[in-house]
């Protein structure tokens, strides 16, 4: 997606998507290759960040872009808050370690708006890594309306803070970032690739035909159900494969290149991508579309990085 500054990696893929595209899973790629596709030995990565991109509309027609990132480092876990389109920005950034303030808020000026930020992550509950399943809520006030609620404590925190009717502002999730690292390509995460749609479960694994893994196969799965199976990443180590989830076209994108060829400073990257049409498959000519329109499809991001 435009909004996650991906035009140039994009470009570089795009122009090995003819040479390197790779098809549905075939017979070839079945029985055969169940055992391949799916060993018992890997150990899964570790979730170490999440970012979570939404747009925001306010009464006044003005619009926000508002990242929440969940990280957990040597450090501790965290939270942090960015509004606006510049996230390197320490002045758009409200930063908290769990550990030391589980509940609080904060207020500044950015984007010539005053925004304020509300968290309680005393009873938060965690599942697949730093992003809270339950039992938390964080709430940003843009210019006294809401700009967004997140958590399944919101409705508690609106009656109980916001008592005055406070309006509040229409926000959607566009695009979706998790990082993990490791010393196996293999991550477990869940996305919802629409409002409207269910929660999947999404696995990524890479394992080898022979037992010296000399040649990697690639498989992604979504709810138990392998949607791709890739053969010989050395070679196809770039590509797409088009799929259907919930009556959506999503585009799946893999880019291994570098946790083969550059596994000390490089990092394997995966991005699902709806669309809303069956003419234009390139993201680059959609997003053109997309622009035109304002309209925004989802986006998730997946970075698997190898341990030293």
């Amino acid at each position: 997606m435009y909004a996650c500054a991906w035009a140039e990696r994009i470009e570089d893929m795009a122009s090995c998507f003819g040479e390197y595209a790779i098809k549905l899973a075939d017979s070839s790629c079945s029985t055969s290759m169940t055992r391949t596709c799916w060993p018992s030995s890997l150990i899964p990565s570790t979730q170490n960040a999440v970012s979570c991109l939404y747009k925001t509309k306010l009464s006044t027609q003005k619009q926000l872009l508002i990242t929440v990132t969940w990280y957990k480092n040597l450090m501790g876990q965290g939270l942090s808050i960015n509004v606006g389109d510049d996230p390197s920005s320490s002045a758009l950034r409200v930063n908290t370690n769990i550990f030391r303030k589980k509940k609080g808020n904060r207020t500044f000026e950015t984007c010539n708006s005053k925004i304020e930020a509300f968290w309680d992550l005393s009873t938060a509950k965690y599942e697949l890594g730093p992003e809270p399943a339950s039992g938390f809520y964080v709430v940003v006030v843009v210019d006294s309306e809401l700009g967004l609620l997140l958590g399944d404590m919101r409705e508690e925190v609106v009656v109980n803070k916001f008592k005055s009717g406070i309006p509040a502002a229409k926000f959607l999730l566009v695009c979706r970032r998790e990082h993990f690292s490791g010393n196996a390509l293999y991550s477990t995460t869940k996305a919802q690739f629409c409002d409207t749609g269910m929660a999947h479960d999404i696995l990524i694994r890479c394992s080898g035909e022979g037992k010296d893994l000399k040649y990697p196969v690639l498989s992604v799965s979504i709810d138990k159900k392998r949607v791709i199976c890739v053969k010989r990443l050395q070679w196809n180590f770039r590509g797409n494969q088009t799929i259907f989830v919930d009556g959506l076209l999503v585009d799946l994108m893999w880019d291994v290149h570098d946790w083969f060829f550059n596994p000390a400073s490089g990092y394997a990257v995966f991005m699902f991508r709806t669309r809303s049409g069956l003419n234009s498959w390139l993201w680059l000519e959609e997003n053109m579309v997309q622009k035109e329109h304002e309209k925004l499809q989802f986006s998730l991001l997946i970075y698997a990085c190898r341990n030293p």
